[in-house]
């Protein structure tokens, strides 16, 4: 696998919190950062796929610590896992405080994205082929994750197939 292919595996992208995106406490709000989270996934999703994709799922939003205005912050993002369509995308996000020089780890989440057609049809993706050890180990992680959110989805239907109390 050329640098190049492994590249289109993982995104960077840094953005400025600004006071437009602060709640009521004067931290940045947790809906302008799932936004970003969002967009981070879409960008590295459908870079890997080299298609249009659509948000299936979203797991493990861990909020850690809260992020302040005028940080910036650092979203590191890489497919970890691969099915026929979809697509594990793993994030983890740092601020950083400028002046201080210093930074954080302020939260870490898991994204499900589906590579779709021009009718919003899913599209078959490029399979993964974890080369390190650490890719490897996003990889089982992600399967481990993947397994976790199939037994969600079953206990979830027999808790709405339950009848009502008389």
């Amino acid at each position: 696998m050329d640098t190049e292919e492994r590249q289109h595996r993982t995104l960077r992208m840094t953005v400025l919190t600004t006071p437009d995106m602060a709640n009521f406490s004067g931290h940045v709000h947790g809906g302008a950062t799932l936004k970003l989270l969002d967009q981070v996934a879409f960008a590295c999703a459908s870079r890997y796929a080299h298609s249009y994709v659509v948000t299936l799922s979203v797991d493990q939003v861990i909020f850690r610590q809260p992020v302040y205005v005028g940080e910036l912050v650092t979203f590191l993002a890489a497919v970890n896992y691969t099915g026929r369509s979809s697509m594990e995308v793993g994030i983890r996000a740092t601020a950083e405080r400028i002046v201080e020089k210093t930074s954080r780890h302020v939260m870490t989440c898991y994204f499900t994205m589906v590579a779709v057609d021009a009718d919003g049809r899913p599209q078959r993706v490029p399979p993964l082929d974890p080369q390190t050890q650490d890719e490897r180990r996003r990889h089982h992680a992600a399967e481990l994750r993947r397994e976790f959110r199939k037994e969600i989805e079953r206990r979830s239907l027999e808790i709405r197939q339950m009848p009502p109390e008389a």
